[in-house]
């Protein structure tokens, strides 16, 4: 294999036409230049120089790897200055995943900011798997994922997970339901209820039935329904109650009253997984810090029919 180094040398020699000139531009000595020109001919097998007078000229094959060190040349020079663009952050891509009701509310804001503070990066953007919503960042397909922090998870192989909001449950009530003119509702007020069940198994509902527990009692779901907005579509016909994450209540059934839970209050804590290897991007920090200030105006206000 010709070596790339040596390359730049014979280029050198030729374009100023001595061995010393080229020495003189290179920083060599022109012993350090003629042993390198030598050991570049021994791989390529031929001569790749002929003397001319007190100068140089190169043979057909030197002139041809000439024009390829060029083209080497000019190749290394572009790729240093894509590299110096990507570091600065002009320029990239990300691998961003979220789940849908942060998307409007964090992810939606964050990714303008982005594009106004980085355009030249190019995101990536997707749902996360329902299943295992760090395993893109986990095995390196997505530099970030907005996700729901299962209890103690505070990191994992390959990646940190950053605390962004905790976002509360609150009671979900048919408008004409007895506890609807009611400021607050305490969670055990709930325990006789119909429930329509809104979150999908796992740490969005874990945090349902574990402060039902803490309430001393286990929600009744007769009807489940992973959508927030056909769930409140349940709880208007007056089939149920539920509790629901605020993000997911910022458009509102005109037939629910919405009102703020306690003892306990459940809460679903957002946060972000970040790819470990991947911090050093100016362009993700920037987007990690763009949801950090999302998620300081994302809460919603409770409200309901006047």
């Amino acid at each position: 294999m010709l070596d790339v180094g040596r390359l730049q040398v014979l280029r050198a020699v030729v374009t100023s036409g001595t061995v010393t000139a080229a020495a003189a531009h290179l920083g060599y000595t022109p012993s350090a230049v003629s042993q390198q020109i030598a050991a570049l001919e021994k791989q390529a097998g031929t001569a790749l120089l002929e003397r001319v007078g007190r100068g140089v000229r190169p043979t057909p094959a030197g002139l041809l790897l000439t024009e390829h060190a060029a083209l080497i040349g000019s190749a290394v020079a572009q790729a240093e200055s894509a590299l110096a663009d990507l570091r600065a952050g002009r320029t990239g891509r990300l691998a961003v995943r979220y789940f849908a009701t942060a998307g409007s509310t964090l992810v939606a804001p964050a990714l303008a900011r982005l594009r106004a503070d980085h355009p030249g990066v190019r995101v990536d953007l997707r749902l996360t798997d329902p299943e295992d919503p760090f395993e893109d960042v986990a095995r390196g397909r997505a530099d970030l994922a907005v996700v729901v922090q299962a209890p103690g998870r505070s990191s994992g192989e390959g990646f940190d997970v950053v605390r962004l909001l905790d976002d509360p449950y609150a009671a979900v009530l048919p408008a004409g339901h007895p506890l609807a003119g009611e400021d607050v509702v305490d969670l055990h007020e709930l325990a006789g209820e119909h429930w329509v069940g809104s979150e999908p198994p796992g740490p969005c509902l874990e945090p349902v039935t574990d402060s039902c527990a803490a309430a001393g009692f286990s929600p009744d779901f007769v009807i489940q329904s992973e959508d927030y907005a056909t769930a409140q579509g349940f709880v208007a016909a007056g089939l149920g109650v539920g509790l629901m994450p605020r993000l997911g209540l910022r458009t509102l059934h005109p037939g629910v009253v919405v009102r703020p839970v306690r003892n306990p209050e459940p809460v679903r804590v957002i946060s972000a997984a970040v790819r470990t290897t991947a911090l050093d991007q100016p362009a993700l920090r920037g987007l990690l810090d763009a949801l950090r200030d999302a998620a300081t105006t994302a809460d919603p206000p409770l409200r309901g029919p006047d």
